[in-house]
């Protein structure tokens, strides 16, 4: 049986086991039910594939939301949240599904992420493009009834440039202030580039006038400096101010936290841009394995995700709708090739790293087949990736460059020409040095492809000779595998391999995850070639939209071929929304805002 065969076999019989483990997890009664919504069923095409391009991204209720609205919002992780409330000093996707209820940025944003004039605060921007004077609305107010001041948004600046500062939002943004750094370096006792004007107006001068100022270059969250101004800032993130008592500039403040577990919040009458249509919205953690359950008896109004393999069997799902769009997200594989400097706080690269040789990181990219595994495990809700600038950004992705696709025979020649051919007892390939090689491979729990996803991979590598073996024979919890991998500057020398998932932010700038002084660059990869394309991207002959277009296609030419990663499935955003719910869209170009999301009844639809 040839390599590609053999392949194509397992595949099939793997997600037969993914298949009967998501029917396993719903009731007997599903196959009775009727379909609610014909229009999904007919977007299936032949091979029972699904489009996002069929999915509709508003509420199609279009009642009035009734007085005394209470809402439950799902958070679906597989483990308790951290509880870090504070857009400052949070690191984590799960946490940030929270502060989107009580916090906001001060800066708004439009369809194609840039800075707009309609959010907290306005801008004027020098002629040079280096010095932004901002004004903060009068009517912007903190939850405890204080105005947000312009001093709070200078003092945010302050605390995360502070050499005491935890955090992670220490990134190039940052640095890219006038004096900020002198000040991180205790050289100076405040930020030359910021300059608070009056109450409501801030004025910052960055050192390099870039296109990404214009589209998430800038922090644009405050802090409110009359309550943190006395906690050190060392201690700020473990504070009661952050885990137990947060507040925001949001239209929802919180009431209760029980910790990992819940938040409730209740509607904030003082928000800036009018009165929310709730009273309360309850945010619970709610496990993948059970989410489908938690929607249709009702016990949740939404999920902050769906797992995408669960859909066609739920497409039917009477109470619920689901909304659709491109997500701005990809999952991909990583290689370990350096740790982090904690001192220095940048990349350090080990040329002598496990999966230094790039002609062992192409194999394994031609090794597995993508395009089988979106189709079958996602039913096209997710689809082969070729770069690492998703089409959620259509300006800069660049869906012309070849990228290696499924390709064992290519995979095996790759590996031969590069030495390493001699095997051991087992069959498995050695170094070109004649050792044995053994890959750890990290991956997350979480849903019910998790452990037959990461066990494919193990075994499309096993196909091509690669010995690559599980971390500690198991699956990762989140909060695990993220601390392993290198949250916090943490770099586990057991991990060799690991399947990540990155969402992307706003302003299409990549070098928060892949530059030399970005912590979340957990392949810890670092060369002359990707800082200099990093830097064109950014530089101000980049503010010419061909010009920054052209630089991110040689950048992401260059990562296919530098591969510190490669990325594995572009992916959908699945919403499901009870029926009861109006006022509400995904779609970025969108005129509806949170505070106006509302019910036209007092409890679910079940």
């Amino acid at each position: 049986m040839s390599n590609k065969r053999f392949g194509k076999v397992l595949l099939a019989l793997m997600l037969a086991l993914v298949l009967a483990l998501a029917a396993c997890g719903k009731g007997g009664d599903d196959a009775d039910k009727k379909s609610s919504d014909k229009a999904k069923e007919e977007s299936k095409n032949e091979e029972g594939l699904y489009s996002i391009d069929d999915f509709s991204k508003d509420t199609s209720n279009d009642g009035e939301p009734i007085e005394g609205g209470e809402f439950i919002f799902g958070l679906v992780t597989d483990s308790p949240f951290a509880g870090t409330l504070n857009y400052n000093f949070y690191s984590d996707a799960v946490d940030n599904e929270i502060l989107k209820w009580m916090d906001e940025s001060l800066l708004d944003m439009d369809e194609s992420y840039n800075f707009t004039q309609d959010g907290a605060a306005t801008f004027e921007v020098s002629d040079d493009k280096k010095t932004f004077t901002f004004t903060i609305r009068d009517e912007v107010k903190w939850q405890d009834g204080e105005p947000v001041k312009a001093e709070d948004w200078a003092f945010a600046h302050e605390v995360i440039a502070h050499p005491d500062y935890d955090g992670v939002r220490f990134d190039a943004t940052l640095r890219n202030i006038e004096g900020i750094e002198e000040y991180h370096d205790g050289e100076a006792d405040s930020i030359s580039g910021i300059e608070v004007l009056n109450d409501k107006q801030l004025k910052i001068t960055y050192k390099e006038a870039t296109p990404s100022l214009l589209s998430g270059g800038i922090w644009t969250y405050a802090l409110p400096k009359h309550i943190f101004k006395d906690i050190p800032v060392k201690d700020m993130s473990s504070s009661d101010a952050v885990r137990k008592n947060p507040i925001g500039m949001g239209p929802y403040q919180v009431e209760k936290i029980v910790p990992g577990e819940s938040v409730v919040l209740k509607k904030f009458k003082d928000y800036w841009r009018g009165e929310p249509a709730l009273d309360k919205v309850t945010v619970k953690v709610v496990g993948p394995q059970v989410v489908v359950n938690e929607l249709e008896n009702g016990s949740i109004d939404m999920a902050s995700s769906f797992p995408t393999d669960q859909y066609p069997d739920n497409a039917d799902m009477e109470n619920v709708e689901f909304l659709g769009d491109v997500d701005m997200a990809y999952t991909y594989i990583g290689f370990k090739l350096g740790t982090w400097d904690k001192k220095n706080k940048r990349v350090k690269p080990d040329p002598n790293a496990k999966m230094a040789d790039v002609n062992l990181r192409r194999a394994m990219w031609y090794a597995v087949d993508n395009d089988a595994v979106g189709k079958k495990f996602y039913h096209g809700l997710r689809w082969n990736a070729t770069t690492l600038i998703p089409p959620s950004h259509p300006t800069y992705h660049d869906e012309t460059i070849e990228a290696p696709t499924y390709d064992p025979d290519k995979a095996n020649e790759i590996l031969d020409e590069a030495g390493y051919t001699e095997r051991d007892e087992d069959g498995f390939r050695m170094t070109p040095d004649g050792e044995k090689l053994v890959i750890n491979f990290a991956s997350m729990d979480g849903g019910d492809t998790a452990e037959p996803l990461a066990q494919y991979y193990i075994q499309a590598w096993k196909e091509v000779g690669l010995n690559v073996q599980l971390l500690d024979g198991r699956l990762q919890e989140f909060q695990t595998f993220y601390e392993r991998v290198g949250n916090e500057g943490n770099d586990d020398p057991e991990v060799d391999v690991y399947q990540g998932a990155w969402g992307v932010a706003s302003d299409v700038d990549p070098s928060g995850l892949y530059g030399p002084e970005a912590i979340f660059n957990f392949p810890r990869y670092q060369s002359d070639k990707n800082d200099e394309l990093l830097a064109k991207g950014l530089s101000e002959e980049a503010f010419d939209e061909k010009y920054r277009q052209e630089a991110y296609k040689e950048w992401q030419e260059f990562m296919v071929e530098e591969i510190p990663v490669f990325p594995t499935l572009y992916r959908a955003e699945i919403v499901p929304v009870n029926k009861r719910v109006t006022n509400y869209s995904i779609d970025k170009a969108s005129d509806l805002r949170l505070y106006q999301m509302g019910v036209t009844e007092e409890e679910p639809v079940k």
